[in-house]
This record gives C-alpha cells, structure tokens and sequence, in this order.
C-alpha cells in the first residue's frame, strides 16, 4: 500500500490540481489539515465550496483521509468550541474524516480533528482509547500538528508543537503520526519532515509555495518514507533506528519520478497559439 501525504495546501489551487492528478497512483491520499486559508482574500464560504468539489475529485479515484486543521474551523460547538463543520459533511462524499477511523488491509487509520477545548479534546482521548481496544499492528493517526519538542515542530525560534500529543504518543505508541501546521521545520536548522518517539515515526511535510506542494509517500509494503519538495528528495527505511540525514532518492522507482512528470495547465499554449 502507497500513500500520499499533503498538508497546508492552504487553498492553493495550483497544488490541489497536482493532487488530484498524483491521487489515481496511490491507494489513498492522507491530506492532514488546513484545506483552507484563513488569510485568503476568497470568501471562506466560497473556499469551502470549492475545495470540496476537489475532495469529491479525489475521492472518485482512491480512498481519502482528511483531518481539520487550525485554518479549517469555520463554526462554534454548543460548548463555544471551534470545530470545522464542513469537513464533517465531506463525509458523505466517502473520505474519512474527523472521528473516524478507516480500515485498509492490515492498517488501521485514526483521524483525529483539530481540538479547541476541553470538550473536542475529551472526544478524541475517546477515540483514540476506542480505537487503541481493536489497534491491529500497524496503527497511524492524522493529527495535524505535530508533537512538542520535536524537530518536526521546530520553528527556529522556538517549538509549536501539541504537548498533550506527546503525551498520547506515549501512552499509545502508534506506528505513525502524519502531521502539518509547522510549514518551516523541513527546511530549517535543527528541523526535520521526520522524526522517532518511542516507536512511532513522525512525519510533517512543510510547507513550499508554488506547484507541486511539498509531500510524504509512504510505502508500507516496502517500509519506506519518501519526501519530495523543490530541488530535494529524500528517504528513509522505517525498520532502521532513527538516523540523521535522511538519504537522497538516488534511484527513485517509476510511480515515484510519474510525480515529476505531471502537467502544469497553466504552462500549456492556447490552442491558437499552437504550433
């Protein structure tokens, strides 16, 4: 089983369009939050809208996983608590999301959602203690901010990371836990896309503008993790012990270079100009 891994797409349609290209090569496509962009000059609403007819595009071509991020909460719980309703709906569309859990040959998914107050944050200590009773041996959580302390929540200054995650990593010990929200640690001094807690592999795939987004293939049958990001791709070996660097992809296999070779629309010639 492949998967691709995305995170902090932020609305940008140029990289949404690449994953749904990319998406029918894979076995399912983990997009681990922040969908949207708080910031955008696009109406929220309308953000939504169409972010959601690509989800459906993706969801017609392979399975699909998404967990809310910061910038996707777009209204209050009872108890006042942000939560991202819309993702809630995307449900329907047959994408897991959060609260669920999804089953695909001997793994087991958790999709966790972005906690605002004690009461998401007591649902998900729920749901990880539901799921953690029927955990097969290969666990993996979508939780979009990765663990405190850890370089895949370095943000050069200091770390961003969820403190009460490491403590459920801890507890739990799932295989992996693919994360986003700290855009820069990849790419900085004593960051990384990677890291080991325990048993558990960590994963965060930064953020870089432009087309195609950052991202995380993992291979599972071959227990390999691959990052790709402009000018760099990287490995590592998920049976090895916690090594630094990652090594270069020096012979990358053919469903791995298919990503390079992916059309940019937008660099086609009009047809009158067609030669």
């Amino acid at each position: 089983m492949r998967c691709l891994v995305v995170a902090d797409l932020h609305y940008s349609l140029p990289q949404l369009d690449w994953l749904v290209s990319a998406a029918p090569r894979f076995d399912l496509v983990i997009f681990a939050g922040d969908a949207l962009d708080i910031g955008s000059m696009v109406d929220f609403r309308a953000q939504i809208v169409v972010v959601k007819k690509y989800l459906a595009l993706l969801a017609a071509t392979t399975r699909v996983i998404l967990c809310s991020g910061n910038h996707d909460l777009d209204e209050r719980n009872a108890e006042g608590e942000k939560i991202s309703r819309w993702i809630s709906e995307v449900r329907e569309l047959g994408i897991a999301c959060d609260g669920d859990s999804l089953t695909v040959g001997d793994t087991l998914f958790t999709v966790c959602p972005w906690w605002d107050g004690p009461q998401v944050k007591q649902r998900l200590v729920e749901q990880l203690r539901d799921a953690a009773a029927v955990r097969p041996p290969r666990w993996i959580w979508a939780h979009h901010a990765p663990p405190a302390d850890s370089p895949t929540s370095w943000g050069g200054k200091r770390f961003f990371g969820d403190v009460e995650l490491v403590q459920w990593i801890m507890q739990y010990q799932p295989s992996m836990v693919i994360s986003g929200h700290v855009h820069q640690s990849p790419f900085i001094s004593n960051g990384s896309w990677f890291d080991r807690l325990g048993q558990t592999w960590v994963f965060n795939t930064g953020l870089q503008p432009g087309r195609p987004p950052t991202c995380i293939v993992l291979d599972l049958d071959a227990d390999k993790a691959f990052w790709l990001a402009a000018g760099e791709a990287q490995w590592i070996d998920l049976n090895a012990p916690l090594r630094r660097p990652a090594a270069p992809i020096e012979a990358p296999p053919d469903w791995l270079t298919f990503l390079d070779r992916i059309a940019d629309p937008s660099l086609a010639k009009p047809q009158a100009a067609a030669g």
